[in-house]
């Protein structure tokens, strides 16, 4: 155990007073630039440990291991999730030291002003819980918030940048609530790594110095925001050291205080007064919507594929019914024979997946809110059903929502919401056996461009339909106060026998389902190993346009798919797949080389 680190938990910590812990077919731009991820060199002084990590990537191998494994998106948040692991700390310890961590070195993507979906395999009950800390509308929001005086939709970046789109953050309390259901080391050892990063200073990491450089005009707007992104009005720069302490003392009073410590007084004060006084585009969130927020467990969705049981999150994210879908569509179909090189593989993932995102649109939202046909959507004879529609030897020419069974007569409009998350996703395997998948998001990269304490702002809200109505008929997913946005956000645990095979998500906005759902495909169909499955080219298909990865494998897919009637475009795809497998020999551990993170264990 690393006990230096540990006591100097402690002493950071010592100096705050308090008591213990009390559809869319313009969905085309990135979720965020295609930066590049580059290499860490020995001046950041990562561990002998994470340097076999990073080349077992750059080689293209999983990481293996006997007792532990934890995959995440930065090598500095693996890192102090690993020494917590090392310390007898169960996964739901481990990922409050890692959200803290990725809250700093990659903020662009989730913090503490975000929110997050986990999936939770307990080794010792057998039984899979899932927790909804997804944000929440404002009491004082109105269906129309994203309209102008004409009820027209506001512009996307007219509605994220300010007030306006931020939602009641929803990660410390989750980060709280798993620590409390699962965690097994004290609360305020958890954020050492954290705390000491943000006082002491870490390096400037390629892909946060390209995201940076991509977004910096609207980075500029906020002075607070700019004059960290920006300081003296120039882009962070690869390399660069960066301080925030006002991070470190926001995360000593998290620890001091608990989740209280953030949804009540001076930090819920401060996050109110920036959203409401937003030069420009100000919001409605309240101290009220911080004080009443409250983290969800809801029932997990399962879907039978060939021998295994597909589940993760259900409502209000469309990630579990969405991958489930399309993989029981699918399941009717032997793509094992046809291979990873097959167009006719493709044509059948490309349509189920149309299918799905067409139920998706329709149908799909806070199931708190509006009746949804949850249970019908993944009904193996619906599924069949489905998949019949998949046969032939061409892209479907049209599309329509199905009719699941539903015990209410309702009528949904299709969805008019952009869903553009930057997002960060965490896989952790304990010494204990459990696991834990959880996706974690501020939306937009950078999110609403609105700091305060240390920490941005979720613009979640835009993930709502701008449109409360289609010809008259609701949309499923319109703003209401305190409802919580519909989301792609798939965090996934495979089970066989009734046991966890795989734990695995991504980033990628409503892309997520379709990076999820190939790579179950390429590990349980296809015999590749995570690292393989998490790095075999992307070719995902939504809304009728089929995109193809650039400069990869599916880029030789095109000329086929074409032939078949698809319109096919070829574009830079940019997932962030942290998987962990769970077999007899051992964890095996795969990271998206697309971005900077790694798995390590031991």
């Amino acid at each position: 155990m690393r006990i230096q680190w540990l006591i100097a938990a402690l002493l950071a910590c010592s100096n705050v007073s308090g008591g213990a812990f009390a559809q869319q077919t313009a969905d085309s731009v990135a979720p965020e630039a295609a930066t590049d991820t580059g290499t860490i060199d020995e001046a950041t002084g990562l561990s002998a440990t994470i340097a076999a990590s990073l080349e077992a990537k750059e080689q293209g191998l999983p990481v293996t291991s006997q007792n532990w494994m934890i995959a995440v998106a930065n090598p500095l948040a693996a890192e102090a999730g690993a020494d917590i692991l090392r310390a007898g700390g169960t996964a739901a310890d481990a990922m409050v030291a890692v959200q803290s961590v990725l809250g700093l070195v990659e903020p662009q993507s989730s913090g503490l002003g975000g929110g997050a979906f986990l999936v939770w395999y307990d080794a010792a009950t057998k039984e899979l819980t899932t927790l909804d800390g997804r944000e929440t509308a404002p009491l004082a929001a109105t269906p129309q918030l994203f309209q102008d005086d004409d009820g027209e939709p506001l512009g996307f970046f007219d509605a994220v940048v300010g007030g306006r789109s931020v939602g009641t953050p929803g990660t410390p309390a989750l980060m709280g609530e798993a620590w409390q259901r699962w965690g097994r080391l004290p609360w305020r050892w958890l954020f050492g790594h954290a705390i000491t990063h943000a006082g002491q200073g870490f390096t400037v990491s390629p892909r946060l110095a390209g995201s940076i450089e991509y977004d910096a005009e609207r980075l500029a707007i906020h002075p607070t925001t700019a004059d960290y992104f920006l300081p003296g009005g120039v882009a962070l720069k690869a390399g660069d050291q960066l301080r925030n302490r006002e991070y470190a003392n926001t995360l000593r009073a998290l620890a001091s205080l608990g989740p209280d410590g953030f949804y009540t007084g001076p930090i819920a004060r401060d996050i109110v007064q920036e959203v409401q006084n937003a030069p420009g585009n100000p919001g409605v969130l309240s101290e009220i919507d911080l004080a009443i927020y409250s983290v969800r467990a809801r029932d997990p969705v399962c879907v039978a594929y060939r021998a295994y049981d597909v589940c993760g999150m259900g409502p209000p994210s469309s990630g579990a019914l969405t991958v489930g879908q399309i993989l029981g569509q699918l399941n009717h179909f032997d793509l094992g024979d046809l291979g990873p090189d097959s167009a006719t593989a493709w044509r059948l993932i490309g349509d189920a997946s149309r299918l799905a995102f067409a139920d998706r649109g329709r149908y799909m939202a806070d199931s708190d809110f509006v009746p949804m046909p949850t249970k019908g959507l993944v009904d193996p004879d619906y599924l069949e059903a489905r998949a019949e529609l998949l046969q032939g030897d061409v892209a479907l020419q049209e599309v329509t929502p199905g009719s699941p069974e539903f015990d209410h007569a309702l009528n949904w409009a299709d969805d008019a919401s952009i869903e553009l998350p930057s997002t960060s996703h965490i896989s952790i395997v304990d010494g204990f056996g459990n696991v834990l998948s959880m996706t974690t998001t501020v939306e937009n990269a950078f999110g609403s461009r609105l700091m305060v304490r240390g920490f941005l702002l979720n613009n979640e809200l835009t993930d709502f339909s701008f449109r409360t109505h289609r010809n008259g008929v609701p949309i499923a997913n319109r703003l209401e106060p305190g409802k919580r946005p519909r989301s792609s956000m798939s965090p996934t645990i495979v089970m066989q026998d009734g046991a966890p095979v795989l734990a695995i998500g991504s980033p990628g906005g409503s892309r997520i389902i379709g990076y999820v759902a190939s790579a179950i495909i390429a590990w349980a169909d296809w015999g590749m190993d995570v690292q393989q499955a998490v790095s075999m080219g992307h070719a995902v298909n939504r809304f009728g346009t089929y995109d193809l990865e650039s400069e990869s494998d599916a880029e030789g897919l095109a000329l086929e798919l074409e032939a078949m009637g698809f319109e096919v475009k070829i574009r830079d795809l940019n997932s962030g797949l942290h998987a962990i497998a769970i077999t007899p020999d051992g964890l095996f551990g795969g990271a998206d080389p697309r971005r900077e993170g790694i798995a390590i264990g031991e």
